[in-house]
């Protein structure tokens, strides 16, 4: 399920969530509608997909999605993704 209208993450938590290590970039993202594995695997697929990243955690019961990439990624391009995947990125855990 979509957002029912265009939103956007927290300024307060714009690019704080994301921890930078040898080399890579992590960041927690809070995805709402995630109910089992397969919406996991959705969710890490089309995040996958983004140019740069290197490994995607999602957890359904969290809702929790941990990407680790080369570069910090693009805030609207990490919600496309999410939207393509039929969930609501609701900002940075």
């Amino acid at each position: 399920m979509g957002p029912i209208g265009p939103t956007r993450l927290d300024e307060e938590n714009d690019m704080t969530a994301q921890t930078e290590t040898a080399g890579s970039v992590t960041a927690v993202y809070k995805v709402t509608g995630m109910s089992c594995g397969h919406c996991e695997g959705s969710v890490s697929a089309e995040l996958s997909a983004l140019p740069g990243v290197g490994s995607v955690t999602a957890v359904a019961a969290s809702g929790e999605v941990t990407v680790v990439s080369a570069t910090p990624l693009d805030d609207e391009a990490v919600r496309a993704a999410v939207d393509e995947a039929g969930f609501e990125l609701v900002g940075r855990a």
